[in-house]
């Protein structure tokens, strides 16, 4: 293994132990239970939840109640669901995410 691969695996791991301590902080102060309390909160008022849950009644009715497991529904809804969350949900968030990484 060269240098510049050491270097990098090395920096890889770094990065892991900073993500690791970053949800560890978030966890143990109870801020990651305020982030997803905010999200669902804003996912609601924009009406995301709604669209998500017709749009997994519409999937059930397609494939028959019988024959669909929870499974099915989340992997086939949840990439959609994603892409659907508005930008200013995810900005708000990822601003608060900062925040909270600059007050550690």
């Amino acid at each position: 293994m060269s240098q510049s691969q050491k270097r990098g695996a090395a920096d890889d791991i770094d990065e892991l132990r900073l993500e690791d301590k970053i949800r560890h902080h978030l966890t143990s102060s109870g801020k990651r239970e305020d982030l997803k309390e905010l999200l669902a909160a804003r996912l609601a008022a924009c009406g995301w939840r709604d669209d998500i849950k017709q749009r997994c009644r519409e999937y059930v009715a397609r494939k028959g109640r019988e024959t669909v497991t929870t499974e099915d529904i989340v992997r086939a809804v949840r990439p959609e669901g994603r892409a659907r969350v508005p930008d200013s949900v995810k900005a708000e968030l990822l601003a608060e995410i900062k925040k909270f990484i600059l007050s550690i």
